[in-house]
């Protein structure tokens, strides 16, 4: 499997006791960097996230502990405190240890919190960003995330945070379209408070679940309609939401399915 890596290629060594945070991307194997595939390749002790495909790990050195660390909204999950501890203990016993992400890890994925552990407890670290599924899973749906004649800007936000979370009137108040990470739950609420801040009751939205992935499904709706059409249509997270008029564009440039391209 090493013939993956292009010979041109020259990786930076990964250094027994140091961490790497990697992007897995959003679930495509083939959306991996060659230095994710090296990191995979290379590592001799891997903690990876629920969302990260299997495909994925399967391409790993068939000698690397597997440790899971999934995080999952409603399900018992590990707590980030200590997650971050376990990623320090494996440096120190001298491991080369990678941290699977899906993906970016400083995209809505805690890499932020891991990487000032491992710098509080003096361990090297190097930090390889993935494609992260807010611009990914649009693109596989279709959805530009930037369109010269629909905007100028994009609000990457999460549905589900630890602090007070978006302003979302605030949010509205732009008309930039938003791309909204672990948004399922909270959707119904968001979308209320998107159309008390002044976005149009009418405002196109779509939810792309199990985005890049065999599975990926696409529901298109409207602000006031689509905390009831995703209850109704069947579908599960995870799922990136995207509101705004750049959500339109799937019906006419949503490409995955169309002949030579599933």
């Amino acid at each position: 499997m090493t013939d993956l890596i292009p010979p041109a290629f020259d990786p930076p060594a990964f250094a027994p006791g140091s961490v790497w945070l990697v992007g897995a991307g959003p679930g495509d194997p083939g959306l991996l960097t060659l230095l994710a595939l090296h990191a995979l390749r290379q590592a001799d002790h891997i903690v990876y996230d629920a969302l990260v495909d299997e495909r994925i790990l399967d391409l790993a050195n068939p000698a690397a502990v597997r440790e899971f660390a999934g995080k999952r909204g409603g399900r018992p999950s590990p707590a980030q405190e200590d997650i971050s501890l376990r990623l320090v203990e494996l440096g120190r016993q001298g491991r080369k240890v990678l941290r699977l992400k899906a993906g970016d890890p400083f995209v809505f994925g805690r890499g932020g919190e891991e990487a000032l552990a491992l710098v509080a407890a003096g361990l090297p670290f190097r930090v390889v960003p993935g494609i992260t599924a807010g611009l990914a899973g649009p693109a596989y749906a279709g959805i530009p995330a930037t369109h010269r004649t629909a905007n100028q800007a994009v609000i990457l936000a999460t549905g589900h945070s630890a602090g007070e979370g978006p302003d979302w009137a605030a949010l509205a108040a732009t008309k930039a379209p938003l791309i909204l990470y672990m948004a399922w739950r909270g959707l119904g609420d968001i979308a209320q408070a998107l159309m008390a801040g002044g976005l149009e009751p009418e405002t196109a939205v779509a939810v792309i679940c199990d985005a890049t992935t065999p599975r990926q499904k696409v529901l298109t709706s409207t602000l006031r309609s689509c905390a009831r059409d995703l209850a109704d249509s069947g579908l599960a997270p995870p799922a990136i939401i995207v509101i705004g008029a750049i959500a339109e564009l799937h019906d006419t440039l949503g490409w995955l399915g169309v002949a030579g391209h599933d």
